[in-house]
């Protein structure tokens, strides 16, 4: 028989070293970002359950009208009252707070960091392996250092999202800078511009429709990890659908999935209508 030698390599017991050492010294960070990531969310979730249910649908309404069209409007609006009727209301207000959450912490990370690599090879070469294992990696193993850290609950749920989530919006970031005409920098360079009004005034307004589609990818990725995340006891649909796999239930399973798929349909064209009004807006100029 062909066995592999007796080799034995000691590198998951080297990183769980390394995590455990982190959840020592770190601790403080690690309780402040619970607090900040549950004060967030518990925030947005408030925030859409205060408001009454149809004012909720009149501004799915709205965006879709504004940034779509009229017909669009009505199809969102109709998706969720949908999902109210099968009696996902809270869970659908979980889910977005949650989704809202990740995708805001990730663009505070994401985008400075993505400004970063593109005014710095050096840093580049070093994140896009970082990246790479990011995306490739898969999702449930990011479950694992966010119990570690966090616990069972919904501030876990954003951990693991936010590895899964991050990468997409710093590519594209990076991409949309370093593809802004040169001619453009050159002409902001000779009336005197200095590097912060430059990346400020003329880099991302010109970046920005790349940008908004490297949100697009984030803000579906985060959606992506819904159910992967009720494994950690994130609430929402994916608890909904978990639950469905635990008892079998067909109904239940359906009715959380196609409302997943709902709101993964409006936010995809939402932030894909956003990304096509800059884009209108800089060929207008």
């Amino acid at each position: 028989m062909n066995n592999f030698p007796e080799i034995r390599s000691d590198l998951g017991e080297y990183v769980s070293n390394i995590v455990g050492f982190l959840d020592e010294t770190l601790e403080p960070l690690f309780d402040f970002i619970f607090f900040i990531s549950s004060r967030t969310i518990n925030g947005i979730e408030w925030f859409l359950n205060f408001l009454p249910w149809w004012v909720f649908i009149i501004l799915i309404f709205l965006l879709g009208w504004y940034f779509k069209s009229v017909l669009s409007g009505i199809i969102y609006a109709a998706f969720i009252f949908l999902v109210g009727t099968f009696g996902l209301w809270e869970a659908l207000m979980m889910t977005i707070s949650i989704v809202l959450s990740s995708v805001l912490i990730c663009l505070i990370i994401g985008i400075p960091i993505g400004v970063w690599m593109a005014f710095s090879k050096g840093f580049s070469a070093v994140m896009r392996p970082i990246l790479d294992a990011m995306q490739t990696m898969p999702s449930f193993v990011y479950l694992i250092p966010a119990i570690f850290f966090f616990g069972l609950g919904n501030v876990s749920a954003i951990f693991a999202t936010l590895i899964y989530a991050l990468p997409p919006v710093i590519r594209l970031t990076e991409l949309a800078l370093r593809g802004v005409d040169p001619e453009v920098i050159e002409s902001a360079q000779s009336f005197g511009s200095s590097r912060w009004q430059m990346l400020t005034k003329v880099q991302l307004p010109q970046a920005l429709p790349t940008i908004m589609a490297g949100v697009n990818q984030t803000t579906m990725m985060a959606l992506a990890m819904v159910v992967i995340a009720s494994m950690v006891g994130a609430q929402g649909l994916g608890e909904q659908v978990l639950i469905s796999i635990n008892r079998i239930d067909i109904g239940l399973g359906f009715e959380a999935g196609i409302s997943i798929v709902f709101l993964a349909i409006i936010i995809d064209r939402v932030t894909g209508g956003v990304a096509d009004r800059f884009q209108k807006h800089r060929r207008a100029k």
